[in-house]
């Protein structure tokens, strides 16, 4: 799903100026993609503070690498592709160095309905956040690569082809690694204690 791109140039024409030497030309595609980025890169990792320091990355990568953007390509596959190489290695950094806890990305919350205290809608809000830690836990102890297909597919709502373009594997690819997450997520959602 693009983000929200109402009048104006699309992101493909944003980035033919960027390639031309137009840097100011970033900024439109920040002010589109920053938030989705940040979303897509905080369900991978489930810490805000580095989904927020990676985006940033992303956007650097995007200036950097703007050479490389293949006319006729979609913006949102680069980005997301960009996204999630930078979610991995940053995954790949913290699996070296013993001393930081991976489940210190596991410890994120989620959005609630009511944070009031007072009856039954607290003890709605409390077992919604209870179910959201659930499923964000089971979806982050999925492999690297079935967590980025399903994060990309369900969550952001890319299309098969698009998330096949951003993890540069084939529909198929892409379709077995969402029946592999599902699988696995049912069976740890069904073995979650209630």
């Amino acid at each position: 799903m693009d983000a929200d791109q109402g009048a104006g140039p699309s992101d493909e024409e944003w980035m033919q100026r960027l390639q031309a030497g137009e840097a100011a030309a970033l900024a439109p595609l920040m002010e589109r993609w920053e938030r989705p980025v940040k979303r897509f890169i905080f369900r991978l990792i489930g810490n805000p503070t580095e989904a927020e320091d990676l985006a940033q990355e992303v956007f650097v990568r995007i200036y950097t690498k703007r050479a490389t953007f293949r006319p006729g390509a979609r913006f949102s596959t680069w980005c997301f592709s960009i996204a999630a190489n930078q979610a991995k290695n940053r995954l790949r950094w913290w699996r070296r160095r013993p001393a930081l806890s991976l489940n210190a990305w596991v410890d994120a919350g989620g959005e609630t309905a009511d944070e009031s205290p007072f009856g039954v809608q607290a003890t709605h809000a409390t077992e919604r956040r209870e179910s959201i830690a659930t499923v964000q836990t089971a979806v982050a102890g999925l492999p690297l690569d079935l967590r980025t297909a399903l994060v990309l597919f369900e969550f952001e709502g890319q299309s098969m082809d698009e998330v096949a373009g951003a993890l540069d594997c084939t529909v198929k690819a892409v379709e077995n690694r969402l029946y592999r997450a599902r699988r696995q997520l049912r069976r740890t959602l069904q073995l979650a204690p209630e």
